[in-house]
């Protein structure tokens, strides 16, 4: 008869003496590598670059582009809507100031000019009209005056003789009294005539000054239709090179549209996009360097745009004396912007160690040049070319900057 065999079962105590036994070795292990100096990783020199590591002058700047563009841009904007008749000129032609660029007509426009026109002339010829009637009643009004005038005169001839005689006993009574009472009227009518010739002049003066005023506030009228007229002809406004004409014959035009511009060719100025990271460091006066044609230029920004674009914002910068000859609109520029004043810094070259690190650590070459080990090191400023070293590395160490992306997590590389 078979003897059933009972299977051996693992009992709890057993399985957790076991897995601590291998965490402990596991731990042994671990503390080996990291003790025996970590992992190495044979690396050929003429495959990595090695930069020493230096005590210089130091500038922090940042590298941006620009294009050039003419110190001053007038924009042609259509003053007056209407068709496109003439182009007198083509695009990229150099403008004197006033020289026609295009004409438009518009017949609106024009026919409330000939109105504006008739108008005034119609205003004229009864304001005339009026001057020569007003200048007729004054005519008559001073005949009149010139009447009562010689009457009371005449009256107080009379009156005063009277007067003699009838204190002499020559003349009645009743013919004193006539006379006295005929010099009195006519004093009355001379006061009358004179308060009336008065306000005829007040009168007419003003009526004059109004015809003046309403003559002139419609010729003004006038002269502003021939003005929007006159707008039909587009012309130059400044001296300089005509660009971006936008214009055909026989196209309608309204009021507003863009037409193209004219570029002041004495002088230009260059547009740099710079990222927004740099606003707060951004201000006008500060200096950029460029290299054309084996010369350096310089640039100060007098213009700073705060507005943000797809996370960048512009500036304008102008050409800080000699301007490069031959340079050309639309030409971009590769500047490097000054972010400091010039000091003595230690420095490292720029590489693509950087990306790996993001400047915490470096593979520092030792002495004899056989291998290169991890050191901690602490980055501060940096310009187009180099690292300013504030801790970790000294003048004279040599240091690994080219890309560390295919070293993984290597404690020391073998230089061969």
């Amino acid at each position: 008869m078979d003897v059933p065999i009972e299977k051996k079962k693992f009992s709890i105590q057993k399985l957790g003496l076991y897995g601590g036994i291998a965490l402990i070795i596991a731990l042994i292990v671990f503390v080996i590598v990291k003790t025996s100096g970590g992992s190495k990783l044979n690396v050929e020199k003429e495959r990595i670059s090695i930069h020493t590591v230096s005590n210089d002058v130091f500038q922090e700047n940042i590298p941006v582009s620009g294009i050039v563009l003419p110190v001053t841009t007038i924009y042609l904007d259509a003053l007056e809507g209407g068709r496109v008749e003439e182009i007198f000129v083509e695009d990229g032609a150099i403008m004197k100031k006033g020289e026609p660029i295009l004409r438009l007509s518009n017949t609106d426009l024009e026919l409330s000019l000939i109105n504006q026109e008739t108008s005034v002339y119609n205003l004229l010829t009864q304001m005339q009209i009026s001057q020569n009637q007003a200048r007729q009643n004054t005519i008559n009004r001073m005949n009149q005056f010139t009447d009562v005038e010689n009457n009371l005169i005449e009256a107080k001839r009379v009156y005063e003789l009277n007067e003699k005689l009838h204190d002499k006993g020559a003349i009645g009574r009743q013919d004193y009294e006539s006379s006295k009472n005929n010099y009195e009227y006519q004093l009355e009518r001379m006061k009358l005539a004179e308060q009336v010739l008065s306000e005829d002049s007040i009168s007419s003066k003003l009526e004059i000054g109004q015809a003046r005023d309403s003559y002139a506030r419609t010729q003004s009228a006038l002269e502003l239709m021939r003005k929007k007229v006159g707008d039909l002809v587009v012309r130059a406004p400044i001296d300089g090179q005509l660009t971006s004409l936008d214009a055909e014959i026989g196209q309608s035009i309204t009021k507003g549209t863009r037409l193209g511009q004219v570029d002041v060719t004495t002088g230009y100025k260059v547009r740099v996009d710079i990222d927004e990271h740099y606003i707060s460091r951004i201000y006008n006066g500060q200096i950029g360097t460029f290299t054309l044609n084996n010369k350096a230029y310089t640039l100060v920004i007098k213009k700073v745009f705060t507005q943000v674009t797809n996370g960048r914002f512009q500036v304008d910068m102008k050409f800080e004396g000699e301007t490069p000859e031959g340079i050309r609109r639309g030409q971009n520029l590769q500047i490097r912007v000054a972010l400091s004043a010039e000091k003595e810094a230690l420095l490292v070259a720029k590489g693509g160690f950087f990306q790996k690190t993001g400047g915490n650590w470096m593979f520092k070459v030792s002495e004899d040049g056989n291998s290169a080990y991890r050191v901690d090191v602490r980055l501060g400023s940096q310009n187009t070319e180099y690292y300013e070293v504030l801790e970790g590395l000294n003048p004279g160490d040599k240091v690994v900057t080219s890309s560390y992306d295919s070293y993984g997590d290597v404690e020391e590389l073998i230089l061969k």
